[in-house]
Order: structure tokens, then sequence, then C-alpha cells
């Protein structure tokens, strides 16, 4: 299980453990001290009521559509196998890790549910139109 990762809590934030965290601190690597949200992009903010309009207008026009009950946006892709559904998932995976922006989806045989939303702003960001593009530039090719 060499992928296997978990994260110890401190004794700052976990009182009980300051014993558990002596023990095991010389097995461990050292944890990061900068806040990962301090790395937010400009992307990761809510669009303005403008831009929003207009970019999920243009979304629109490829088959997104926004959810009723959350400031997101949704697409369901429809492939001739399950391989290539899966490699498109692949593909869309490997450009969330580059983007730091992961998408919500479902999978069935054939078919791809997917929801993007920014969980750092509590909304719709530049985020979800670049990944929502690049979505539509990799399914094209398939």
């Amino acid at each position: 299980m060499s992928g296997l990762m978990f994260s110890l809590r401190t004794s700052s934030s976990w009182p009980h453990c300051s014993r558990l965290s002596r023990l095991l601190s010389p097995l461990l690597p050292p944890l990061s001290t900068h806040n990962s949200s301090s790395k937010m992009s400009s992307d990761a903010h809510w669009l303005s009521p403008a831009d929003r309009e207009q970019l999920v207008m243009e979304l629109r026009a490829t088959g997104w559509m926004e959810v009723d009950d959350r400031n997101a946006i949704f697409k369901e892709l429809h492939f001739k196998t399950f391989n290539q559904a899966f490699g498109f998932m692949s593909r869309v995976a490997l450009q969330a890790e580059k983007m730091n922006h992961h998408p919500e989806w479902f999978n069935v045989y054939n078919k791809v549910q997917i929801t993007l939303t920014t969980h750092d702003c509590g909304g719709l960001s530049k985020r979800d139109i670049k990944m929502a593009k690049f979505i539509d530039k990799i399914a094209l090719s398939m």
C-alpha cells in the first residue's frame, strides 16, 4: 500500500494525541505549515453576475446546465463504451490534478455525469469555466 496517505492531528488540534504525536513524529515527514487555501488563485473567486451570465450562456450551447438548488453547472456525457468513458475520465482527472480543481462526478458504464462548483468560494468560479471548456474539448476528441 505505497499510495496510502493519512494526516496526523497535532496536539494543538486534538489534545489527547500528544503522546501519539511524539511517538510517530520520527516516522512521519514534517507537516506543511502553509495553508493551502492561502494559495487560492484569483480564478477561484465567485464570478460577477455579468461574467457568470456571459460564460454560462456560452457553456449552455455545449450542453451544460445550471443546477437549480446549487451554485453549480452540470453535464451528462454518453460514450460508445465503458472504456471510452473511463479513458475520458482519466484525461479529465489528470487535468483536475494540474488545476487542483476536482469535479464531482458519477459513472455508470458509458455515461458520465459531471457537476462543477468551487467549494473554496461556495459557488461558480473561473476554475469551473476553465474545467468545463477542457471537458468539452476532451469529449470532442473521443
